[in-house]
């Protein structure tokens, strides 16, 4: 059997220095709290892991990606990012299965294959503040609205983004972690999602809780571009990187 102190270990070795984070879980944690055409086709005991991206991987990993790679074509440069570094675990574990599901994977439906803040929160990585988190019953009842995680550390400035299932691994006895309540205030909560619902490019809701680390400006520029008009920048950046090479 896999020591999962080691396997971690290792995964935390190729992901951490390039600004990403690891929490495992169990299969049947997420299905429970998931609708049934959101539950994953394995065994309740089979190990999983939720990768968060930090503040740092945008410097880290997302830029050095750039500079090496040509990021052309209808493909997001975030994603083929994800999916670069999310390879090398698979290629650091060839006699294991593997399987990788990113959270920009759509079913056929366009359905979410993976719903990444479900998985974080069984993970213990980030609380995931939903509806049902507010007790008051006046508040909004007919309206449907969208959940968002906070981190301990980081707040709302990470993104989750996707997970590993290690098929052939078993872990019955995984010590289950819960998720850190940032935010135990009814207010705090309301706050939290009327911001995330109502506001969403103010962005303000991510400092809800007092971060140790944010997004830098040069990254909250990228995001809040749209994709479609995100080029100009990352000519911008490669710039820098040829120049800070050069140096």
């Amino acid at each position: 059997m896999t020591h999962l102190t080691d396997l971690h270990t290792k995964i935390s070795e190729i992901l951490n220095s390039v600004g990403f984070e690891v929490y495992p879980f169990l299969i049947g944690w997420y299905n429970d709290l998931v609708q049934e055409k959101f539950k994953l086709p394995y065994d309740r005991d089979i190990l999983a892991f939720v990768v968060l991206s930090t503040p740092a991987m945008f410097d880290k990993a997302f830029k050095p990606f750039i500079y090496r790679q040509s990021c052309e074509g209808p493909a997001d440069p975030i994603d083929q990012c994800m999916r670069y570094y999310f390879g090398l675990i698979k290629e650091a574990f060839p006699d294991k299965e593997v399987d990788v599901i990113h959270d920009f994977e759509m079913t056929p439906t366009r359905r979410p294959k993976i719903l990444v803040q479900t998985a974080g929160h069984v993970a213990g990585a980030a609380y995931y503040y939903q509806k049902k988190d507010v007790t008051d019953e006046a508040w909004y009842p007919d309206k449907k609205m969208g959940g968002f995680s906070i981190h301990p550390k980081y707040g709302g400035w990470f993104a989750l983004r996707g997970v590993f299932i290690f098929k052939s691994i078993h872990q019955p006895d995984l010590p289950r972690i819960e998720p850190v309540d940032c935010l135990p205030s009814q207010e705090d909560r309301k706050m939290l999602l009327e911001s995330f619902n109502f506001n969403y490019h103010d962005w303000s809701y991510r400092d809800i809780v007092v971060a140790d680390e944010r997004y830098s400006e040069e990254q909250k520029k990228y995001f809040q571009t749209d994709p479609r008009d995100r080029k100009d920048i990352l000519k911008e950046i490669l710039a820098n990187c040829v120049r800070k090479e050069k140096n």
